[in-house]
């Protein structure tokens, strides 16, 4: 049985090397720095300081050893089929389309837009897995997935590809992911934070959840339609009822994330009347998807400071 938090935390793609503990330590000093931007520096204090977490509990839902399994290795794409490839396929499309429309670096924007036209040549006719290559060496050649190469970049599109396809194609990933965030939740969590592909977690989880809790999502692909949007669990898709007040942050450059207002996307559960409030966007700097820089800022520190009040 797992420890009952009143805040829980969910991580996102590629972190299958890390664990609960180290990404706790990565985000309760950024978590409470963004409560103190904000202004409330005697409630920052009781999330984290001087080098330890405060008398406020909170517990992060790791599931990422789902992908270091073995037979599920969430780096290479060998032992994907082709429901796995077209899926991974998709979702780098719509990741292009987001670069070529919203890419702050003009050279990635108008770089996106002719790869989104016409694949490049090499990404043509190479083997069985040739459904994969256009959209996904595409990406690679964006300085967003690559600012330190093409062979890293590789390495993390397909690793983040892939994840998010197991998700939804492999039913235990996706009932072990869920069940790390509801064996936090208790009768004293009051926020549920999630970030990237753990927005989506939540979101499905928060569905089995009776207690009433605020929902803070970052950087999240919960709109994109065809590849996330439409395979939710369940259908169709409204705001947890469990979920008294959701905020959803997207920072500007961030082409993980969908570009929406997440309100027309999920109406207010039946009977209730709370619909997502995206914000305005956030500027995270060279590292736009970085859980962290959402963390920090002043509008995270609000959020956090209204849900543990209530």
């Amino acid at each position: 049985m797992g420890t009952l938090a009143t805040i829980v935390l969910v991580h996102g793609i590629a972190q299958e090397q890390a664990a609960a503990d180290t990404l706790e330590a990565q985000w309760l000093p950024g978590l409470a720095g963004g409560v103190r931007n904000h202004g409330d520096h005697e409630l920052a204090d009781r999330l984290w300081r001087n080098g330890v977490p405060g008398e406020i509990s909170a517990r992060m839902a790791f599931y990422g050893n789902q992908f270091l399994a073995k037979g599920a290795q969430g780096g290479a794409v060998g032992d994907l089929d082709e429901e796995q490839l077209e899926l991974m396929e998709q979702l780098a499309e719509l990741w292009l389309e987001n670069a070529a429309e919203h890419a702050s670096d003009q050279r990635d924007r108008l770089t996106a837009q002719r790869l989104a036209a016409v694949p490049p040549p090499d990404a043509r006719a190479q083997g069985a897995k040739a459904a994969l290559r256009p959209a996904l060496n595409a990406l690679v050649r964006l300085r967003w997935f690559a600012p330190f190469g093409i062979g890293l970049a590789e390495k993390f599109v397909v690793r983040a590809l892939s994840q998010v396809t197991r998700y939804f194609t492999d039913d235990a990933v996706r009932q072990y992911a869920q069940q790390q965030v509801l064996t936090h939740v208790g009768p004293d969590t009051k926020l549920v934070i999630a970030h990237s592909l753990g927005s989506v977690v939540a979101y499905e989880a928060l569905h089995h959840v009776d207690q009433e809790v605020t929902l803070l999502t970052m950087g999240s692909p919960l709109g994109l339609r065809t590849v996330i949007y439409d395979r939710l669990r369940p259908q169709p898709c409204t705001v947890p009822k469990a979920v008294a007040g959701w905020y959803n942050l997207v920072d500007r450059d961030d082409l993980v994330a969908a570009h929406l207002d997440l309100a027309p996307y999920f109406p207010p559960f039946p009977g209730a009347g709370v619909a997502p409030i995206t914000e305005e966007p956030l500027d995270n700097g060279a590292s736009p998807h970085d859980s962290t820089h959402y963390l920090t800022k002043a509008v995270t520190g609000g959020i956090v400071a209204k849900a543990l009040a209530s």
